[in-house]
């Protein structure tokens, strides 16, 4: 793996695709060696862009505009092949790629939507494969799995194009109504039809060679296909050709920021997309449409930091119909900006920054736009004003708590079926009341769930406010958190509330406010003795805040500056020991083992790419608080379909699991064993024609079946995991389980 140079400006991808094209098949070949030297090569800052040296007589410079290198002539080696140089390729490749954006401050005369957009056909998720979750081979292992469908599984093949248009989906049942979507799909055009086909090509063969074989050469042939997908009107396939793209960066550079199940979701949503074209077209820029006099209520703020070099702040609030709207300030730039643009301030001059809002303000905007998917433009139009606050125990903002988890997380699962660029905001968002213990965090009305840090970078303060909330056993919180649906038992911590020493609410941005010990009472002593808040032996309660008189916290709504403290680690006592203990479904039967690693090469390990969590103190759960878990056959699935993602057909083939659909289908789960085995059946496929010669493998033959497999789990997490957080599943304390147990 190599490590991109830090000093290096984003790069248009239509630059950077078209670098790789220059050179002659000789100087291609060595494209990825050299993309390992550039990471060694000093970068020198100049007035307008960046100068790359390679030795004493060659360099590379790079000219920036409005952030970006934008052109192809921006790009300049002093070498004599220039531009069909290696030097000039390797740089231009190893850059992070930019992020296209659509200026929130201008408006596109496009009619507004009346109504939310239609669940895509072909994303994993989606409605037309949830009734693939599950018809059970005998009495179903796990009550959650019921079959609705009018048919019985059907799977896809070489065949199956003209099933897949009629269905809506790559796997699982036929509908009842087989002519229902014919009429509403839209005719493509034939240069159209060939960018679909050369984006499927080149998602293929990063499919087929793995994230450890994708080099240079594939991530130049997904960047021109997506330049022609975004030619011919196909934005939201080449959008996500291109956030592909920069995923396969992030595991070549070792980022922090990769995970391999969030690649998996992209290659699926690409490939969904492209079988399904109805999804595909959509207009070029997001429309921004005005709207009437809003008041906002602030929730929280979320810093953002993206691979294509873009940092910032995302403000969300509450408008009185219960709509989340945004409001956002994203610019080129390291996370370091992503807490300063906190600091930026809201749109029409009210004199109120981001955070200050997001900390329990309120604005009232006059002449505002707002986009389809709730963003708030910046207009020279917009007026805006301050308002009384609330915080989240008050209405509006305290009716967001109110929901059952189960629901909540129903309705945040729905959302990710959505292509990324439609989805409206905040729909990912979970509201959750629960308790600190010694296993995680036990929800309210809901299961014993663990805590993940968002974003593992050291300069956002996640991990570390995560890990003190969680040493506070008995601390009750207040969350707004994220989802992770490959992570049954996890959510993504964003800010929290709490009653502080004084009796006053708090309240944290976890991403930008860094924590301190002064600012959480003390755990309670296990004998109830003591009292709550007085400090431990030895632990100091000095607060290095500014803006607060004594260092005490700031309480919640408190409209002041930002308060950011320093951080106190933990004593060496109170470091984790390990990750807690997770178990099979609550079945009222002894959860099965994971399976040796002799039947299950390669399983043993956490997938490659996974974010590490931030295990909560103390000691591993118990079996009666371990957190919700789906069946462990179906998480073997989704690991096999990761897996080959990471190593490519040639993994999957060499380790092939056998048992794996004789264990599906002994729980139950009936069309994932058919998924299994049609993946792991192309994977080793390999024909002979007459002669016996070996003729070449069908890269697409294999690529639908792997859509078919990363569908099922999509749909079958889906359909199961909001059981799993039912309160029926999860009995409180006064409604203990029966004498079976759980």
């Amino acid at each position: 793996m190599t490590t991109a140079s830090p000093g290096l400006p984003p790069v248009s991808p239509t630059v950077a695709a078209a670098a790789l094209d220059l050179l002659p098949a000789r100087l291609r070949k060595r494209v990825d060696g050299a993309m390992g030297k550039v990471s060694g090569w000093p970068v020198e800052t100049t007035p307008d862009g960046a100068r790359i040296v390679v030795d004493e007589d060659t360099s590379v410079t790079l000219k920036v505009t409005a952030g970006i290198v934008a052109r192809a002539d921006d790009a300049v080696c002093s070498c004599l092949l220039a531009p069909a140089c290696l030097h000039r390729a390797a740089v231009l490749s190893s850059a992070p790629l930019a992020q296209e954006q659509a200026d929130p401050a201008e408006e596109v005369d496009e009619p507004a939507r009346t109504e939310a957009p239609p669940p895509p056909k072909g994303v994993p998720g989606a409605a037309a494969t949830a009734r693939a979750a599950e018809s059970a081979a005998g009495p179903p292992a796990h009550p959650a799995i019921q079959d609705s469908a009018c048919e019985g599984p059907t799977l896809p093949g070489k065949g199956a194009t003209s099933a897949r248009h009629r269905t809506g989906s790559t796997t699982g049942p036929r509908p009842c109504d087989e002519n229902s979507e014919d009429a509403a799909s839209p005719v493509l055009t034939h240069p159209q039809l060939t960018a679909l086909a050369s984006l499927r090509t080149a998602a293929t063969a990063v499919l087929v060679s793995g994230v450890s074989g994708a080099g240079a050469v594939q991530r130049a042939e997904l960047l021109h296909a997506a330049h022609s997908g975004r030619l011919a009107g196909l934005h939201l396939p080449a959008a996500a050709a291109v956030r592909i793209a920069r995923r396969l960066d992030e595991a070549r550079s070792d980022a922090p920021s990769f995970r391999l199940p969030e690649l998996s979701a992209e290659l699926a949503g690409l490939l969904g997309l492209i079988q399904g074209p109805a999804d595909a077209v959509t207009p070029a820029r997001r429309a921004y449409q005005p709207a009437g006099p809003l008041r906002l209520y602030g929730l929280f703020t979320e810093p953002i930091v993206t691979a294509s070099g873009y940092a910032g702040a995302i403000a969300y609030g509450l408008a009185p119909d219960g709509t989340l709207l945004t409001i956002s300030d994203v610019a080129p730039g390291d996370p370091q900006r992503a807490i300063q643009a906190a600091q930026a301030p809201v749109p029409g001059g009210c004199a109120l920054s981001l955070r200050e809002w997001g900390n329990g303000g309120s604005v009232i905007l006059t002449g505002p736009t707002v986009s389809a998917d709730g963003r708030v433009g910046g207009g020279s139009r917009v007026r805006s004003v301050r308002a009384a606050g609330a915080t989240w125990h008050q209405p509006p903002l305290d009716a967001l708590w109110q929901g059952p988890p189960a629901d909540q997380l129903a309705r945040a699962l729905d959302w990710l079926e959505h292509p990324a660029d439609i989805r409206p905001a905040g729909g990912d968002l979970l509201f959750l009341t629960g308790t600190v213990t010694q296993e995680g965090l036990r929800i309210t009305g809901g299961p014993q769930i663990q805590l993940i840090a968002p974003d593992e970078r050291s300069e956002l303060a996640y991990a570390d406010n995560i890990r003190l909330l969680l040493s506070r056993t008995g601390l009750e919180l207040r969350l707004i958190a994220r989802v992770v649906p490959d992570r049954p038992g996890s959510i993504q911590a964003l800010a929290a509330s709490w009653t502080g020493h004084d009796g006053e609410r708090f309240r944290a941005d976890l991403g930008l406010r860094r924590l301190n010990r002064s600012h959480i009472p003390a755990p309670k002593p296990p004998d109830g003795r003591g009292v709550v808040g007085r400090p431990a032996p030895g632990e100091d309660r000095s607060d290095t805040s500014v803006g607060r008189p004594g260092g005490s916290p700031e309480p919640e709504g408190h409209q002041g500056r930002v308060t950011i403290a320093e951080s106190d680690p933990l004593p060496a006592s109170e470091q984790p020991l390990g990750p807690p203990l997770t178990t099979g479904p609550a079945s009222g039967t002894t959860p099965k083992p994971p399976p040796p690693p002799a039947s299950a090469p390669g399983l043993e390990e956490p997938p490659v790419g996974s974010t590490p969590c931030v295990p909560p103190v103390g000691r591993p759960g118990s079996l009666s608080s371990a957190p919700p878990a789906l069946p462990i056959e179906l998480d073997l699935l989704r690991r096999t379909v990761d897996r080959a993602v990471a190593g490519g057909r040639g993994v999957t083939a060499a380790s092939a699991d056998g048992e794996l659909p004789r264990r599906l289908e002994s729980v139950g789960l009936a069309t994932g064993a058919l998924c299994a085995r049609a993946l792991l059946g192309a994977a080793a496929e390999r024909r002979h024609d007459a002669l016996g010669r070996l003729l070449p493998a069908d890269p697409d033959g294999f690529a639908t079946a792997w859509l078919a497999a990363a569908t099922y789990v999509s749909a079958a997490v889906r359909s199961l995991l909001p059981a799993a957080w039912s309160t029926d599943a999860h009995p409180t304390a006064a409604d203990p389980p029966g004498p079976g147990g759980r």
